[in-house]
């Protein structure tokens, strides 16, 4: 099978379920930021040196390709779930438990992999506005939506972490 179909030179795409719309459309959009989020996380993934923080980014991208399909599909529910949002809470808690209390604003940056995790963080945030957007004019499942609030407060975590934490 080519990689190339043709069937997107005329400006519109395949939902997962089959559906044709536009490229430009807002769920176009928004599956493509949550697919840039997953991008950018595993470049972070693959600067990090905490091996801890490697393995909970690693997490995170799984939970990326399951909201992934949800957007991508019409009238599909998600595999996510209040549980899914509890473990990311988790992650999030487990690691900050182990950082030393803010006092002040943070400067994105320091090792490469929390650099990364930086613009993976706000990639994450464009892709919750995204599909915030989308909910105005469509369905969007609930539970996509607060994981991926969920999801850019981890990175933050994470890149607080991969700065301060050995490993």
């Amino acid at each position: 099978m080519k990689v190339y179909t043709k069937t997107g030179d005329q400006g519109e795409t395949s939902l997962y379920t089959g559906e044709r719309v536009a490229k430009d459309s807002i769920r176009v959009e928004a599956y493509g930021t949550i697919d840039e989020f997953d991008a950018a996380l595993g470049l972070a993934r693959a600067l990090c040196r905490n091996m801890e923080v490697g393995a909970a980014i690693y997490e995170v991208q799984k939970l990326l390709t399951q909201a992934m399909a949800v957007v991508a599909s019409i009238g599909t529910n998600s595999q996510l779930s209040a549980e899914t949002i509890q473990s990311i809470e988790a992650m999030i808690d487990k690691f900050d438990a182990r950082l030393a209390p803010l006092t002040h604003f943070l400067i994105p940056g320091g090792k490469p992999g929390a650099a990364a995790l930086d613009v993976a963080r706000t990639v994450g945030r464009r892709a919750e506005r995204q599909l915030w957007r989308l909910s105005r004019q469509e369905n969007v499942d609930e539970q996509v939506l607060i994981s991926l609030n969920r999801l850019s407060d981890l990175c933050f975590v994470l890149s607080r972490a991969e700065n301060e934490l050995e490993g």
